[in-house]
């Protein structure tokens, strides 16, 4: 790979993660103080993000894998998203925004995939050198937050947090421009005298890699373990605001910054103990972040949550980027793109659509306890997701059965 190439797909991934930590980190907070939504309808806003990742396969594998380049494609969606977000920019109601954000995370989502996909065809050892790519959606992230923290973070009560919109969506037209300089993607040719399935050409070609019953587990896992992540999605930010922590969205990017070390780690961890208990490991730093969220205060306990923020590397890291080098090991040559969509369905689409009803249901229930004891309030909404992950560690520690990962020979 050469050190173009190599520019090329670490500058798509800084921007193309930017732009969603430009705006999602902070979303609970803009719609409590800035548009006053109950917490069904910021379940229902955050919901868009996973339908957007169920419709995801169909666009990834209908497009992508079978007519298309899937960079011009990754160009036309940022292009089309960056018009949508400075409509959400402009909304004043719930009315208004959300036909707005869930086009946009419908158009969105499949990009996660085409970004992975994009990649790991330049790649010809995606194990050793993704992490080497990835690292730089996270530094984006970082930046996005820090510059949302120094500029808008403190005026929340004053409605700067739609400047987020603005921001990501001008970060989205550079990368819809940009995304055409990409290295070529093509479809994959069929072999002589094959024709596509119906299966195929809407992108569920790669559901018979769930005739793996590993694969099969970890998909149903990576299903479950994403309920959890989905309370830390629309809570965070506002549990860190609201309990009194100084400056939280920057504190928030303590998360990635670990993100970049974990990172950087991941292939010495994934070689050395094996994808079984990397992802082990991903899934118990879970379970113990959301009890130091759930025990700690922004008092004489900070020192809980910042620890607890910090751990955001190993949850996702060893997880979700793990889950990839896994999938696209699995996938073979012509279902790359088809089997990251697959993926994307299962964590950031039915997952975390359950995930967010889950925590819409859970914050629902104990609301009036909000106004009379916060810290009790926020004690029950993070020890419900520390008992499911836990649940899902021991799933997966039960069935999964330990396998070597070797992505070299399927690179191309």
């Amino acid at each position: 790979m050469s050190s173009t190439i190599k520019f090329k797909l670490s500058f798509m991934m800084f921007l193309e993660f930017f732009i969603w930590g430009g705006w999602f980190v902070t979303l609970g907070t803009f719609l409590s103080k800035n548009l006053h939504a109950t917490e069904f309808e910021k379940a229902n806003v955050f919901s868009t993000q996973s339908l957007g990742a169920i419709i995801a396969p169909f666009i990834v594998g209908m497009i992508a894998d079978r007519y298309f380049n899937a960079e011009r494609i990754l160009g036309v969606l940022h292009l089309v998203g960056a018009v949508l977000m400075y409509q959400m920019y402009g909304a004043a109601d719930m009315s208004t925004f959300y036909p707005y954000v869930l086009a946009y995370m419908i158009l969105y989502m499949p990009t996660l995939a085409l970004t992975s996909s994009v990649s790991f065809r330049q790649l010809t050892n995606p194990e050793k050198q993704f992490s080497g790519i990835r690292i730089w959606g996270t530094i984006g992230w970082i930046i996005a937050g820090l510059v949302i923290s120094y500029f808008w973070d403190a005026k929340a009560s004053e409605g700067a947090l739609k400047n987020t919109f603005l921001l990501s969506g001008i970060a989205s037209l550079v990368l819809g421009i940009f995304s055409f300089a990409l290295p070529k993607t093509p479809p994959v040719k069929l072999d002589e005298g094959e024709k596509p399935s119906f299966a195929s050409i809407i992108g569920l070609d790669a559901i018979k890699l769930l005739k793996d019953k590993n694969f099969l587990i970890f998909f149903v896992s990576s299903v479950l373990i994403c309920i959890p992540l989905a309370f830390y999605y629309s809570n965070a930010n506002p549990f860190l605001s609201e309990i009194g922590l100084e400056n939280a969205t920057g504190k928030m990017t303590i998360g990635q910054a670990s993100e970049v070390l974990f990172l950087l780690a991941l292939p010495v961890f994934f070689t050395k103990f094996g994808f079984k208990k990397t992802i082990l490991v991903g899934m118990l730093a879970w379970v113990i972040r959301y009890l130091l969220f759930a025990y700690g205060n922004a008092g004489e306990l900070s020192f809980m949550l910042i620890i607890g923020i910090a751990l955001h590397g190993i949850c996702y890291d060893f997880f979700f980027v793990s889950g990839q080098i896994y999938t696209d090991s699995k996938a073979g040559v012509k279902y790359k793109s088809a089997a990251q969509g697959l993926i994307t369905l299962a964590t950031y689409g039915v997952g975390q659509l359950i995930g967010f009803w889950v925590a819409g249901y859970v914050g629902d229930k104990y609301k009036d306890l909000k106004t009379t004891d916060l810290a009790g309030f926020w004690n029950h909404t993070w020890v419900v997701p520390a008992i499911i992950a836990a649940v899902v560690f021991f799933i997966f520690l039960a069935l999964f059965k330990d396998e070597k990962v070797d992505n070299a020979k399927a690179a191309h």
